[in-house]
């Protein structure tokens, strides 16, 4: 009798060495899929601003302190609506928020496109994040869940690797429209394309079973009568895990929003390149941090999670320094955005797998929601922040010095978690 747990339905010793993603079963290659692309699409929808971002600079006259707060109050917001749609997925199922979150955050991005003053734009940024929060969180729980725990490391990490691929997208498509179109219409028309990834509901809803862990979990509550607190995790007993592991998404997230949000302004303001060439560099740190990303999904596996981390952060912290505050030539700028985007993208295929690790069945999704998008509300204020010390100093030191101590956070965070590699769900 065939089981129906997309987990891997063929034993080992029976064939040789098939891949992870081989022995899945078509429900898990399919939930697979719907993360990968959910994740993608988030990071376009997200990503399309920074690209913009000077633009809106210069053709709304805001100063650097209001530009960055459209990027944290996406961040904030973000940080609730997580909270609110893992709280709502360890209740009513992944697949079901999961479709809840990728409508909501595209039909935001949509609307902001026809956004006509900073103050609406502000608002449609944070209803953007609500939707925004959710989504990585319950796809990453989703395909914790459905994989072995010798390959959720790798099959977490490379959901991971769809951001690069919307990331890559938004800075194609930048270049494209800012070639073709006047600037004032081609900043809107990136974020009416943001309402495409809503396309990607029709395919959840048809092809993606909910996990077996989360039906059988929720099957046992029922009959148990049994109500999970949304304050579970706050108990004695995993209040100091979710301390840190929120200290550690904090570190992770604020050191790469820094530099991502600022990152287009800095090429374009102070290195003074064009669009184009500002694409072509922006290019390089995503084939970057799209190996990076495939690298830290196989290292997590293959080396542990906390040694993963540690890797990553030291490797970000000199990365991010030096781009940022060597005379480097454009040339040398272009070869070493490789590196840059390398560690401080990679840094994030571990951390999937390792909340979903750190958590149990019947509020993990609670509790990665939260840690993740903690880190992401308190990571948020680095853009704000950021743009008011670029006042005082250049725009590359302020980028450096709140990147440079997210890292650190992470190193420290490290020695006090534990190692989770191969846990049993």
């Amino acid at each position: 009798m065939t089981s129906a747990n997309p987990i891997e339905q063929i034993p080992s010793r029976t064939i040789s060495r098939p891949s992870w993603y081989a022995r899945l079963a078509p429900e898990g290659k399919r939930a697979f899929k719907a993360s990968f692309a959910g994740w993608a699409t988030d990071a376009f929808d997200f990503m399309v601003f920074s690209f913009v971002l000077a633009s809106l600079i210069d053709l709304w006259g805001l100063d650097r302190g209001k530009a960055g707060l459209l990027g944290t109050v996406t961040l904030i917001f973000s940080s609730i609506g997580g909270w609110i749609a893992g709280v709502l997925a360890d209740r009513y199922g992944r697949v079901r928020v999961l479709q809840g979150t990728i409508l909501w955050f595209s039909f935001c991005t949509l609307a902001i496109g026809f956004a006509q003053n900073f103050e609406q734009i502000f608002f449609l940024r944070a209803l953007q994040g609500l939707g925004f929060g959710g989504e990585w969180a319950v796809g990453a729980v989703l395909i914790g869940e459905v994989v072995a725990p010798e390959h959720r490391g790798k099959a977490v990490g490379l959901v991971q690797s769809g951001w690069a691929i919307g990331w890559g997208g938004a800075a194609v498509l930048y270049s494209v429209a800012f070639s073709f179109l006047p600037e004032s219409v081609a900043w809107r028309s990136l974020f009416w394309v943001g309402v495409l990834p809503a396309l990607l509901v029709l395919y959840i809803r048809r092809h993606v079973p909910e996990s077996e862990v989360f039906a059988q979990g929720n099957a046992a509550r029922k009959q148990d009568a049994k109500r999970i607190s949304v304050w579970a995790i706050f108990s004695r007993t995993l209040l100091r895990r979710t301390v840190l592991a929120s200290l550690l998404c904090t570190g992770i997230q604020g050191g790469f929003y820094a530099m991502s949000t600022w990152l287009p302004a800095f090429l374009k303001t102070e290195r003074h390149l064009s669009v184009l060439n500002t694409g072509a560099y922006l290019l390089m740190i995503i084939v970057g941090s799209f190996c990076g990303y495939l690298a830290g999904a196989y290292l997590s596996d293959y080396w542990g999670r906390r040694r993963n981390f540690m890797l990553f952060a030291v490797l970000s912290l000199v990365s991010v320094w030096l781009y940022l505050t060597l005379p480097l030539s454009n040339a040398q700028m272009l070869w070493l955005g490789f590196p840059l985007g390398f560690s401080s993208c990679g840094i994030f295929s571990g951390v999937g797998a390792y909340l979903t690790e750190l958590f149990p069945s019947e509020f993990r999704a609670s509790g990665q929601s939260f840690t993740y998008n903690f880190g992401r509300g308190i990571g948020a204020l680095f853009p704000s922040l950021v743009g008011v010390l670029s006042h005082s100093t250049s725009l590359a030191i302020a980028i450096a010095i709140f990147s440079g101590m997210s890292y650190g956070v992470v190193l420290l965070t490290m020695l006090m978690l534990p190692e989770t590699k191969g846990t049993q769900l």
